[in-house]
């Protein structure tokens, strides 16, 4: 062993210095030093920053966003969680049938349950943009059931309809 001499300190890291004692070998002629990485400014080299893989949530956010998609699926998320959005007991008895020009009509079971929600407007209005900004509701129409139309049929004739019928 007194034969083998070792590099400086300051060349060789500790660890190695002492394993290359401990087996009784020479460290090599070359500096111990990293090598310092090469930088390309190609996109597609490997190890360079941006390469990373994302999130499957990150990636379907810029889908949508690059493909004109959040508009559309903020009004579907409106649709699918108005029971959520204006309650559990309120989503029974009414739900979204339209949403254009920035116009969302909601269609109640009753009369009473459209005037209610016509008190409550604000609110759900507040609500609606604080959770769903891209969806675009700008106004809220609360619309009681359908009533029978005498209006329909190959034989309708304009004018009133039946009115002496009910006595």
């Amino acid at each position: 062993m007194s034969d083998t001499v070792l590099a400086p300190a300051a060349e060789v890291p500790e660890t190695v210095a002492t394993y290359l004692r401990l087996r009784g070998l020479k460290p090599s002629s070359t500096s111990w030093k990293r090598k310092r990485r090469i930088t390309v400014d190609d996109d597609n080299a490997p190890f360079t920053p941006g390469r990373d893989p994302g999130t499957l949530g990150d990636v379907l956010d810029r889908l949508s966003r690059d493909s004109g998609w959040q508009t559309t699926l903020a009004r579907e998320d409106l649709v699918r969680q108005w029971a959520d959005l204006a309650g559990a007991d309120t989503a029974k008895h009414s739900e979204p049938v339209s949403l254009e020009r920035g116009l969302l009509t909601v269609k109640c079971d009753s009369t009473a349950w459209a005037k209610n929600l016509q008190f409550m407007r604000g609110t759900i209005l507040t609500e609606i943009g604080r959770r769903y900004p891209d969806a675009g509701v700008e106004n809220l129409r609360f619309i009681g059931p359908d009533v029978p139309s005498w209006k329909w049929g190959p034989r309708a004739v304009p004018g009133r309809g039946p009115r002496d019928t009910y006595g």
